[in-house]
């Protein structure tokens, strides 16, 4: 249920988070990256964390240590204890034959401790050691290059492989570790016209984020594709998540996914302006149950969260 606008102004400007369900909604803590810092939002709105970081940051993680994954300027990458000390970094740099910009749009650590890193520009993945060296390196497929938009969201398989996001060439692919194409999807417009601007006004096809579910099927936020959907191995669409279904929420360039084990999704919703929601859980049949709506701590540029305090095993 949404407050009225008089309302929510007044639970904005005193750092609330407005809840999808007023009385059972999950009590989760949020950690997202906007208006010039990093920080930890919990579920009373108040910052129990906070660190300046001016640059864009489109992925990023609260590790089991306690400490935080994240950019920190167009190419260099850190974990950052609570104490704020960098106690491991990575700084791409241009590979032979390249003399271009780099951009990092996403890292994740693995299982084994290695961090991979999508570096657009380079147009690789690369997984790196505690001490920053190299160990593995996977070439990517870009069609249409370009530093910013090579790729988005990236994430390493359960089976080894890399399922990435090409903003740029509107498709998601997965590799296997010597960057064969294994899988590829093509976004469409979904029967919408292209048309310019990053609100929900603007409508494209730009992915940017992807995660592959038990099913085998592969769950999309489409970016200004303004929508979520869920696509069989074979490309079939079996779940979609539209712009206008959701009562008084407008989506917008959709960026963060989370599942919960039960099923339900978890979706970023950026640049939508301050009358939505910058996250919203939703069930499968699409029932509303719990939006972050903090223009106090954060603004209209939230892309990157990770949504803390969720029970179980969560993809994302």
């Amino acid at each position: 249920m949404r407050l009225p606008r008089s309302l929510a102004a007044a639970a904005l400007l005193a750092g609330a988070i407005c809840p999808g369900v007023a009385d059972d909604k999950p009590a989760y803590r949020v950690l997202a990256a906007d208006k010039g810092h990093v920080a930890i939002v919990n579920a009373t709105g108040e910052v129990e964390w906070e660190v300046p970081n001016k640059h864009e940051v489109h992925d990023l993680t609260l590790l089991p240590n306690g400490n935080v994954l994240m950019p920190i300027t167009p190419s260099t990458v850190v974990e950052m204890s609570r104490e704020k000390k960098v106690v491991w970094s990575y700084e791409a740099k241009p590979k032979p034959g390249y003399t271009g910009r780099i951009e990092i749009h996403t890292v994740q650590r693995l299982d084994d401790g290695t961090t991979m890193v999508a570096e657009s520009g380079n147009a690789r993945i690369v997984e790196v050691d505690k001490d920053g060296k190299v160990v593995h390196e996977v070439p990517l497929t870009v069609e249409h290059p370009n530093a910013h938009r090579d790729t988005r969201m990236a994430r390493k398989l359960a089976n080894g492989h890399y399922l990435v996001c090409h903003e740029g060439d509107g498709k998601v692919r997965e590799y296997d570790p010597k960057g064969k194409v294994v899988w590829s999807y093509a976004l469409d417009l979904g029967g919408r016209p292209r048309s310019p601007g990053h609100g929900p006004e603007g409508h494209g096809t730009e992915v940017f984020g992807a995660v592959r579910l038990p099913s085998g099927n592969t769950l999309i936020a489409c970016g200004n594709g303004n929508r979520v959907i869920e696509v069989t191995p074979e490309g079939k669409t079996v779940w979609e998540l539209k712009q206008d279904e959701l009562p008084g929420i407008k989506l917008a360039w959709v960026t963060t996914l989370h599942v919960k084990e039960n099923g339900n999704v978890i979706v970023g919703n950026c640049h939508a302006g301050p009358d939505n929601p910058q996250l919203i859980e939703v069930t499968r049949d699409k029932k509303v149950v719990w939006t972050f709506q903090d223009f106090k701590a954060f603004g209209n540029g939230l892309a990157a969260a990770h949504v803390l305090g969720i029970e179980g095993k969560v993809i994302r």
